[in-house]
């Protein structure tokens, strides 16, 4: 890899800033003052240095978002704010875009990365990646409802969903309940609650796949995946990477 560019993707400034840092001498390879913006390197072999700080390369990056209501789940929109519009500079420099979405209105898990090939994994129809949903409904919810939703339902455009795990947490007036499914149809969670005649009236994702909400992250907040959480998710892709 270019050494400009790795710099560049490091996010040292733009390719232009970078070639500014190796003119005046400010950058190392191997302990030697490199100049040559078109200069080799391996990220996995050579130590780059500026100012006598290790630079440590990275390709991708791996976020764990706790999406607050009210935001989109994009990466730019000319009205309303993006999740994308949560993360400072360094993450965005990175280019990440969520996977898959959740509703304007709906909270919790998001996961944020520039890795397309873990997120079509993840999105992947054939993969069955369970997600799981805490909602509160407008409505009791009954045991006719919990098997009416292991065989899966019918939606409003007559889409059959697969089969979904309900479980009630308190049934009344107002129900709360959990709902795992296999799927990420168009406000599938609000609309197989409306074919039993019910109405969603608060949403949070608190999973997806091996990925758990993080009970510290506030709504808004952010955090890398641990080393432990990243190598849970990449099990899920059969493709082969490299490293």
């Amino acid at each position: 890899m270019r050494l400009d560019k790795l710099l560049s993707n490091t996010g040292y400034g733009s390719r232009k800033e970078v070639r500014q840092l190796l003119k005046k001498g400010m950058i190392r390879v191997n302990g030697a003052v490199m100049k040559n913006p078109a200069q080799h390197v391996d990220p996995d072999k050579d130590a780059v240095s500026l100012l006598g700080e290790e630079v440590v390369y990275k390709e991708f990056i791996y976020l764990m978002l706790n999406k607050p209501p009210g935001v989109l789940s994009a990466t730019e929109d000319s009205r309303d704010r993006t999740v994308v519009d949560l993360l400072g500079a360094e993450e965005r420099h990175f280019q990440p875009f969520p996977v898959g979405r959740l509703d304007k209105d709906t909270e919790g898990l998001l996961l944020l990365t520039n890795d397309g090939q873990l997120a079509h994994s993840l999105l992947a129809p054939k993969k069955e990646v369970p997600k799981t949903y805490f909602a509160k409904v407008s409505g009791c919810v009954t045991e006719e409802d919990v098997n009416e939703f292991s065989k899966g339902v019918v939606l409003d455009d007559g889409y059959e969903t697969k089969p979904g795990f309900l479980n009630i947490l308190h049934s009344g007036e107002i129900s709360e309940i959990e709902l795992t499914i296999t799927e990420g149809k168009f406000h599938q969670v609000k609309r197989m609650f409306e074919s039993v005649g019910k109405k969603v009236v608060y949403l949070k994702r608190l999973t997806m796949g091996p990925l758990k909400l993080d009970g510290n992250l506030q709504l808004g907040e952010y955090r890398e995946l641990t080393d432990v959480e990243l190598q849970e998710l990449l099990k899920l892709d059969s493709s082969k990477r490299k490293g």
